[in-house]
């Protein structure tokens, strides 16, 4: 039974610090880890059978891992929808920041600039061509990254409309 709680202890102790690092490889990486420990520890509870505890314990780091998609997928969509309402209040040609602070620290809170290329649509149909910085400050000065993407109105809000963003910037997730 101790050494069950140890393994137990041990999964939430890699899970934790791997969510305050805030490095997505570290994050996955500590996510598998984690429900592979707990997996096993859970599995020993229930059989000693081999395919059963691997059954489960590939049962549960599949659980995990979906988990944190879904989880990243949230974060990108609070990213970008911060990034539409910005750009939803802007006209053709203008210049406005963006900041967004995320609230599961799973990734970097992260600024930039956002310009309204085009307006498209038509009556009741609002959209706007957008191009967006992300800016990262470095050692030897500012770097920034530029992406396109398009916004439109849903309701009173803006959101975010393009089907697949840049998949150097948020990877395979939206």
């Amino acid at each position: 039974m101790a050494t069950r709680q140890w393994l137990a202890a041990v999964a939430v102790l890699a899970c934790a610090v791997a969510c305050l690092g805030g490095c997505t490889d570290v994050l996955t990486e500590g996510t598998s880890a984690g429900a592979g420990i707990v997996g096993a520890a859970a599995s020993r509870a229930v059989t000693h059978n081999a395919g059963v505890t691997t059954g489960i314990g590939l049962g549960v780091q599949a659980a995990a891992h979906a988990g944190l998609e879904y989880a990243e997928r949230r974060v990108h969509e609070t990213e970008q929808n911060e990034i539409a309402a910005v750009a939803g209040t802007l006209p053709v040609g203008a210049v406005a920041t963006w900041r967004i602070v995320h609230d599961i620290p799973i990734e970097r809170n992260e600024h930039g600039e956002v310009t309204v290329d085009r307006d498209i649509g038509g009556p009741g149909f609002a959209c706007k061509a957008i191009v967006f910085s992300v800016d990262d400050q470095e050692k030897h000065g500012l770097v920034r990254a530029f992406y396109t993407a398009t916004v439109c109105r849903d309701g009173t809000q803006w959101k975010w409309a393009t089907a697949e963003p840049a998949t150097e910037r948020w990877g395979a997730l939206q």
